[in-house]
């Protein structure tokens, strides 16, 4: 039932939010991640129902919504990946926090159901890197002792186009093996070193190529995975016990997160240290000028966000996202928000 209603909203969604020149002027514009697409879509089709404001909204990835946003072609710009407190001064915007999720490695395995087939961070890393190349590789029957791994290349599958979803991927890769960390390296985009590589145009993308591909591996944000009924693999997260993808295993990376301690609020959740936490979690960014071209325009997307903070929460929850704690949202409003001309 879940899955029906996401397939029919992100249909109507794709129609009636994809940017046009001849949005009425009330509308508010967006454009970047494919990761919070999901909830911003939800969001979107409740406020337009109760406000008569519509949204729209260009999902083509963190890179094209910063590209978007400096061009000023929208109100906000949105990203996985954050800009720096440097870039944010020079173009004199804001950034802040908009909702939390994770990012899910998924297969196209025969034999296996979601969360039966077992991987590290380091593990993954070799997939990705191409260096183990086959499914009935030793380190992964290792971790997963009578299964029957088929003598399978794997095919690695990412993004094609600058994304922060590939960001907070690169991010953990990074910060669980070294041989990752000094031969590819974190970004939204990055060269991708396993031969069997094959690039796929946001989450939906990615997604759609992992379920056509035998013997596939990818990585997309949680809400596709429910929404393609994608088979997931676990991850072990910090403390080295296996746990599975959801809303409280990302709001446990969350919880000790200090936000204001980086400059734009561009805090790394990747494997974090609280109790069951997934390793692979990240929030999603909003770009707003300090003092943008259209202040009406401006007025009407913080008063979209604003009722997504109050209201919001448990469609962000029945879609795995994880919703912003009111201190946060308090916080954004009077420390953030006040900065932007109205």
């Amino acid at each position: 039932m879940k899955r029906h209603f996401l397939k029919t909203l992100a249909a109507a969604v794709v129609a009636s939010l994809a940017y046009s020149g001849a949005a009425l002027a009330a509308d508010i514009t967006g454009a970047g991640a494919t990761f919070p697409f999901p909830i911003y879509a939800k969001w979107a089709e409740a406020y337009k129902k109760e406000t008569g404001t519509g949204l729209n909204y260009q999902s083509i990835g963190s890179s094209g919504g910063i590209r978007q946003i400096r061009a000023k072609t929208v109100t906000f710009g949105a990203t996985d990946a954050p800009v720096s407190g440097a870039d944010l001064d020079k173009d004199g915007m804001v950034q802040f926090p908009a909702i939390i999720g994770g990012t899910v490695p998924i297969v196209n395995l025969e034999g296996f159901k979601p969360g039966e087939l077992r991987v590290t961070g380091p593990v993954l890393a070799e997939m990705f890197m191409g260096t183990i190349s086959k499914w009935n590789d030793s380190k992964l029957a290792a971790l997963n002792p009578g299964k029957n791994l088929p003598d399978q290349l794997i095919t690695v599958v990412h993004r094609a186009d600058g994304s922060g979803t590939t960001f907070n991927f690169t991010d953990y890769l990074t910060a669980v093996s070294k041989d990752w960390a000094d031969k590819v390296g974190k970004g939204a985009a990055v060269k991708w070193p396993a031969p069997t590589s094959v690039g796929g145009k946001g989450n939906e993308g990615v997604a759609a190529n992992v379920n056509r591909i035998k013997g596939s591996v990818g990585y997309v944000e949680y809400a596709y995975v429910k929404k393609n009924n994608m088979t997931f693999m676990p991850m072990q997260y910090a403390a080295g016990k296996d746990v599975a993808p959801d809303d409280k295993t990302f709001a446990s990376a969350a919880a000790g997160a200090d936000w204001f301690s980086v400059p734009g609020m561009g805090v790394s959740m990747v494997n974090a240290k609280g109790a069951e936490s997934w390793p692979i979690s990240t929030a999603s960014f909003i770009l707003m000028y300090k003092e943008p071209a259209d202040k009406a325009a401006a007025a009407e997307a913080l008063k979209f966000f604003d009722w997504a903070f109050k209201n919001g929460k448990q469609m962000a929850l029945e879609l795995d996202y994880v919703p912003l704690p009111d201190k946060l949202t308090t916080d954004i409003r009077t420390r953030v928000w006040s900065q932007i001309k109205r």
